[in-house]
Parts: C-alpha cells; sequence; structure tokens
C-alpha cells in the first residue's frame, strides 16, 4: 500500500490563512500591523525570486513589508550598519537577510547583528539558546514547519522515536530541540554515522535533511514510518529530495513529496513567526 501523500501547498495555505485571520484580529483588537523589513544584497536570480515570494506572502496576510535592494558590491560593514538600524526601528517587527549573501559577506557576522527580537528567521545565537533550554523564542521556519506537517499528518511524537539525518544550524539541530520538546526520542545522523540503514529503521519518524539526492532509499525506512524529506537539489532531472520517493512512498506510512512537501511551509511559518514577533512587542511596550 502506498503512504499517504502529506501535501506542504495545502498545509501551508492553511497557515497562511490562520495567520491573516490573525493579523486581522491583533489589529482589531489595538494592535499595530506588523511589518517586516526584507534585506536583499546581489543580484542572485533565486533569492530574487524568494523574496518577491515573501512580500506576495506578507500581502496576502494583512502584514506590511519594507524592502531594502542593495548591490552585490555593498561590503559587510554597511549592510550590518542597515541590518541593525532596522533592529533600532520601532516601525519594523520582523527583519530578514536573504541567504546567502554574497561570497565577501560573513552570513554569521550578519545574522549576528540581527535584533532577536525581530529575527522572524531564528537564526540568532539568542533564539538558538532560547530553543535549545526549551524557553519561548522566534523558531527557524523550516523546522517549525516540519512540526506542522508532523501534526496535520496525525503523527504521534510524544514517545515516538525520531531519526534525524542531518545536523545543520538551520533544520538538524533546531528540529532536534523541536521534537525533544514533543517528548520525542531523537537520534541525529549524519554522515559519519555507521550503518545509517539500521539506524534510520528504527524510526517511526525520518527526517531527511543532508542535501544529497536519493540518499533514503526503502532499505532505510521502518513500515508505517512518517518520512519528512527537507531536501531540494537542483539535478538535471529536476527538483530532487534526499528521499529516493518512488521506493519510499510503497514502504511508508506517510511522506512528503518534493516539491510540494517542507519547501511551501517556510514562507508560511516567516509569516507565523512575524506576527509572533509583533505581538511580543507589543506586550513588552505594554509592561515595558
Amino acid at each position: 500500500m502506498s503512504a499517504q501523500i502529506i501535501d506542504g501547498k495545502q498545509v501551508s495555505t492553511e497557515v497562511r490563512e490562520r495567520v491573516a485571520d490573525e493579523v486581522a484580529e491583533f489589529i482589531a483588537g489595538g494592535g499595530h500591523q506588523p511589518v517586516l523589513a526584507t534585506v536583499l544584497v546581489g543580484d542572485d536570480p533565486a533569492s530574487h525570486v524568494y523574496v518577491a515570494n515573501k512580500l506576495k506572502a506578507c500581502k496576502a496576510a494583512g502584514i506590511g513589508s519594507v524592502h531594502h535592494e542593495l548591490p552585490a558590491e555593498t561590503n559587510q560593514r554597511d549592510l550590518i550598519t542597515l541590518v541593525r538600524a532596522l533592529g533600532d526601528d520601532d516601525g519594523i517587527d520582523g527583519i530578514l537577510v536573504q541567504l546567502p549573501p554574497p561570497d565577501h559577506i560573513d552570513a554569521d557576522a550578519v545574522i549576528a547583528a540581527i535584533n532577536p527580537a525581530k529575527d522572524v528567521d531564528g537564526l540568532t545565537a539568542t533564539n538558538a539558546g532560547l530553543l535549545a533550554g526549551g524557553r519561548p523564542g522566534l523558531v527557524p521556519c523550516t523546522p517549525a514547519g516540519v512540526i506542522e506537517l508532523l501534526d496535520h499528518a496525525g503523527t504521534e511524537l510524544e514517545g515516538a522515536e525520531a531519526v534525524i539525518v542531518g545536523r545543520s544550524n538551520l533544520v538538524g539541530r533546531p528540529l532536534i530541540s523541536l521534537l525533544l520538546g514533543r517528548n520525542a526520542t531523537v537520534t541525529a545522523a549524519h554522515s559519519r554515522t555507521r550503518d545509517l540503514p539500521a539506524v534510520c529503521q528504527r524510526a517511526d519518524v525520518l527526517v531527511a535533511a543532508v542535501g544529497v539526492p536519493g540518499l533514503l532509499g526503502a532499505e532505510h525506512v521502518k513500515p508505517g514510518a512518517t518520512v519528512i524529506d527537507v531536501g531540494i537539489n537542483r539535478t538535471d532531472d529536476g527538483l530532487k529530495g534526499d528521499v529516493d520517493f518512488d521506493q519510499v512512498v510503497e514502504v511508508a506510512g506517510a511522506i512528503t513529496p518534493v516539491p510540494g512537501g517542507v519547501g511551501p511551509m517556510t514562507i508560511a511559518m516567516l509569516m507565523a513567526n512575524t506576527l509572533e514577533a509583533a505581538r511580543a512587542r507589543s506586550l513588552a511596550k505594554v509592561w515595558g
């Protein structure tokens, strides 16, 4: 029997509609319109598409947006100056610097300059530390989207054994904390893991986030497991995930496709984070 296909497009639409309703309620209750500031350096075509999609999502959700587009030769100091100014701007609730920047700019230094209260990508050390400590903060969008998909699929996380293949700061590490927070038992697998198929076969929830097309096949999957494929790899045959979908769909209980799985969730959760940042800032002003 083929697995249930977890439709990320449908779930992302539901999240965006929910955020739009909550934004309207927030404003009607006396709150301000949330505002997201986006910063794009250079002329990478894919980055321009990503930012345009984020701005479009803002408009649909009732979130204001301010876009800063800088030439590729912009130096790191000037970029950091802009990011810090946005952090000090009381009219801005969220800051998103489109990554990666040009090679001459240190992305970590730019992220470090973001005001943690406005870090809607959840990438600053402050928000990473809050998440690791199980405390409230802004959570990276893609891992948050993974949890949303698991909930939508009806996957029981409490007591489940979860294996994450990949340990990046963008996905793997924050997802470990999120799953632990839901009382799952979590194993982080990676390029040094011995007998990867045996480790993966233990998983009730298997998440692939390594950036290697087709790395995980049927031999890695426990029958009936929920498989979340975070990988988006451009190949000669089009976009491919880290999971061999055609194999695994016949073994898993539920699976995300690529494209159309995790990908659409990232922008949806960005909208949710921007609203959350606006709410938190509004409360801080009240209790200030």
